[in-house]
């Protein structure tokens, strides 16, 4: 840099050359040049957290003395522009940084203080005025908890239940579209495509509430518990009106840490919510699996449903068409999968007093978080809200299967009726022409009408109606 791009900060270990435009210090430029690891900064909802904690600090600190007036207000307005993305191309740091994600909060001081100065006209000192009464230790993972309930609340639940109701609606259109049930891929008893639905559909409503359940101990945050969790250098009642603040702000349903050494010390709220995560993403991988099986052919495979035809599949085969949608969501699956592995790890890492791979672990949850809401929607709007049945093809695998033969076990006994399940797939014949054929109902074994309600194949999809 030249004379004219950069300018000289100083902090406790000396000076630090930075670029001139910067609203950054020297904190964050010695971050900078440390960890030139991933490119990957921190996600924005957890930048938005953190100036809306150091917000709300200003506003609480102003009420108890700790700082004046005039300066709470102005580093209060600069944070909150910061918490709107006005100064994103301010935060730097890569997310591979210090464990505690001390650079990311000073990265959050040094920017507010210097737009607080600039609008104040007089120094904004980012230790003493806008980390004022808090600490790397409690902030960093304040934000972390903030950032993450706040798209749980507002982003996951709402995509989740959006995604239920698609599956639903289709649940109910397929009610009466008998198909052949499938165990270890292989032939079982009839179902209806409504029925596989209406699985799916609690598959994702159960999603919610086990985020629902989680989401007490993600709200519960470490701030107030400042370097070790005892509190000290923060005044009587900080925390709990900070977080006050903070919930009325977001709407989300924060409380202070029932333990600050629990809160500070281990992380197990994230690898919690990161595990329902996991599991949210197991089940979306099964359903787009499903899907992609059902819809497979269109002549050489199941052709069961036919999802919405949305690109060209490939550069070489003219007229190929792909499940595009379903494949996207297991790669989301697997990438949800993969976080999770990490941040149980990064869960293993809170070495007495503190955690030191918040940072990751933030990073892993929050994409994960991000990740999961937009393919919910996606597979929602893009995929079930389209889908058609081919009933009449559901019928034929359903009346072909040759496991349509077990309502038959209660006139002619198991092993007769596997004899006859056997002739019917070794002869290329119907379980009915076998029964007729080996004189069971010559013999009274079951009448002609108890065979015809027996092979009925959607009366077999509801056995406690027939």
């Amino acid at each position: 840099m030249s004379e004219q791009e950069h300018r000289v900060e100083h902090d406790s270990m000396g000076d630090v050359r930075l670029p001139s435009w910067a609203k950054w210090r020297a904190q964050t430029q010695r971050a900078v040049e440390n960890f030139p690891i991933s490119g990957q900064r921190l996600e924005r909802a957890q930048i938005a957290a953190l100036a809306r904690i150091k917000a709300a600090a200003a506003r609480v600190n102003a009420e108890l003395g700790v700082l004046e007036p005039e300066m709470a207000d102005a580093v209060e307005k600069a944070a909150l522009a910061v918490a709107e993305g006005e100064y994103d191309e301010h935060f730097p740091v890569d997310v591979f940084q210090t464990g505690s994600g001390t650079s990311s909060n000073m990265n959050a001081n040094e920017v507010i203080a210097t737009v607080a100065q600039e609008r104040l006209g007089r120094p904004v000192h980012p230790n003493d005025h806008v980390n004022a009464s808090q600490s790397s230790n409690d902030v960093f993972p304040t934000s972390i908890h903030t950032a993450a309930a706040g798209l749980v609340v507002h982003e996951l639940v709402p995509a989740l239940r959006h995604l239920t109701d698609a599956l639903g609606r289709k649940a109910e259109e397929f009610a009466s579209v008998v198909k052949a049930g499938r165990t270890h891929l292989m032939d079982a008893t009839p179902v209806t495509l409504g029925q596989e639905f209406g699985g799916y559909a609690a598959q994702v409503a159960y999603g919610v509430e086990r985020l629902e359940a989680a989401l007490p101990r993600l709200a519960e945050l470490p701030l107030g518990g400042t370097a070790v969790g005892t509190g000290v250098n923060t005044p009587a009642g900080f925390a709990q009106r900070v977080i006050a603040e903070l919930a009325h702000d977001t709407g989300l349903p924060l409380t202070e840490a029932r333990n600050h050494f629990e809160a500070q010390g281990a992380r197990d709220a994230l690898v919690e919510t990161s595990g329902v995560l996991r599991t949210i993403a197991a089940g979306l991988i099964k359903i787009a699996n499903d899907l992609r099986l059902m819809n497979s052919g269109p002549r050489a495979g199941l052709a069961e449903v036919r999802l919405p035809e949305l690109q060209p599949g490939s550069s070489i085969m003219p007229g190929k068409v792909n499940p595009v949608i379903p494949e996207a969501v297991c790669q989301v699956g697997a990438q949800v999968i993969g976080n999770d592995a990490a941040i149980a790890y990064g869960g293993t890492a809170g070495t007495f007093e503190l955690n030191v791979m918040m940072p990751m672990m933030a990073r892993n949850l929050l994409e994960s978080l991000r990740l999961l809401t937009s393919v919910s929607r996606v597979l929602a709007d893009k995929c079930v809200d389209g889908i058609e049945a081919d009933a009449e093809r559901g019928r034929e695998y359903a009346a072909s299967s040759t496991a349509i033969v077990t309502p038959l076990t209660r006139y002619i006994g198991y092993e007769e009726a596997a004899k006859v399940a056997k002739r019917a797939l070794a002869e290329r014949r119907t379980i009915r022409e076998v029964v007729l054929d080996a004189g069971y109902v010559d013999r009274g074994d079951l009448t002609l009408e108890q065979l015809d309600a027996a092979l009925d194949t959607l009366a077999m999809t509801r056995p406690s109606e027939s």
